[in-house]
């Protein structure tokens, strides 16, 4: 058994290094928000000068991007090079904080509560133009449990391991028990473990195991251990509460690049929508891409593709879906979205 647990650990820290870094990477209000890499420095003369004066002239987009599910909607932007666009991905979103507070890139994919909470650190200075990940977490048990789940109130009484504690995984999975009519520190045990390969050996180790993990460790998951099956998808359940869909990354922009290339961003919104088509239609094609990138092996993007959600939401259904999503998180934990939710301002119309 100890050594299925390391080949189970092996196998999913190479296949992936990072799932998404909205499951924990968030800076609490008031931390250090990050130092901006030596090996990143931008060109002076790309830097906006007068700032809230719309500009006719080309502009180069500097894009950081999350290695994980928030990114492979860009995957296709990413590979035809594009002059307009520069781009760098990063394994972490404490990696990109520094970047946007210093203004050293000028559009990010981050966790949509990071999003909240820079946008109130920067004084309003960023805006968020689309939701590119829907949810990304799903609940796994064994196909041979002698308890079936049919429905979240099964879980009554079981113990269910997850990652995230004291992160949005943990809020957002409170949140669906609560609304199920459970409570999550009395009608059940979740065991929160540091990282998603103890939780996958813990799966390995009883066939009666339940887990909480995101996209693309359940595929990695699945296929190591074939006898894996997935019991609710996250996402389901949380529309089926007040029929809003539940966030993990968005798309933010910084205010005053907005204000000065309109032309610019309404081109990248063109091209990113265009990008996240060609994804979600091209599966195989799209996996080699995101294997070219380092994202994930092309094999395990294949599988996980269809259970990523990418999308490219924009307007009134994004403002809608984001602010139900961070009402829930401040409900929990304030400091998780900054303090306060954000206002109408935090919403870019471009798109």
């Amino acid at each position: 058994m100890m050594k299925m647990k390391k080949i189970l650990a092996i196998l999913l820290a190479l296949a992936m290094t990072i799932s998404l870094a909205a499951c924990g990477s968030e800076p609490k209000d008031g931390e250090n928000p990050g130092s901006v890499p030596e090996n990143n420095e931008q060109p002076a003369d790309n830097a906006p000068d007068n700032a809230g004066e719309a500009s006719e002239e080309p502009y180069v987009l500097r894009v950081a991007s999350l290695k994980g599910p928030t990114t492979m909607g860009m995957v296709k932007m990413m590979d035809d090079a594009s002059e307009n666009y520069e781009f760098n991905m990063y394994g972490a979103a404490d990696e990109i904080v520094g970047l946007i507070t210093n203004g050293d890139v000028d559009v990010a994919n981050i966790p949509c509560n990071l999003a909240a909470v820079l946008y109130k650190k920067t004084g309003k200075g960023l805006k968020v133009l689309d939701i590119n990940t829907l949810g990304v977490l799903y609940v796994l048990n064994s196909s041979e449990s002698t308890s079936p789940l049919a429905e979240i109130s099964d879980l009554k009484g079981k113990t269910v391991y997850s990652t995230g504690k004291g992160t949005t995984p943990e809020y957002v999975f409170n949140y669906i028990l609560r609304s199920n009519g459970l409570d999550p520190e009395n009608d059940l045990t979740v065991e929160y473990l540091s990282e998603a390969t103890e939780v996958a050996a813990k799966m390995a180790e009883s066939a009666d195991a339940i887990a909480v993990l995101p996209q693309p460790y359940v595929t990695v998951a699945m296929t190591q251990n074939t006898g894996l099956q997935i019991a609710f998808d996250l996402t389901e359940e949380w529309e089926k509460i007040d029929g809003s869909q539940l966030v993990t990354g968005v798309t933010v922009i910084r205010s005053e690049i907005l204000e000065k290339y309109p032309q610019a961003v309404a081109k990248f919104m063109e091209d990113y929508a265009a990008s996240v088509e060609y994804v979600n239609e091209n599966t195989a094609e799209a996996a080699s891409l995101i294997e070219k990138f380092d994202i994930v092996k092309a094999a395990v993007a294949e599988k996980a593709l269809p259970y990523c959600n990418i999308v490219h939401q924009t307007g009134d259904e994004m403002k809608t879906n984001i602010s139900a999503y961070l009402k829930v998180l401040y409900d929990s934990d304030p400091s998780s979205v900054g303090g306060e939710i954000p206002d109408d301002e935090f919403y870019a119309s471009a798109g």
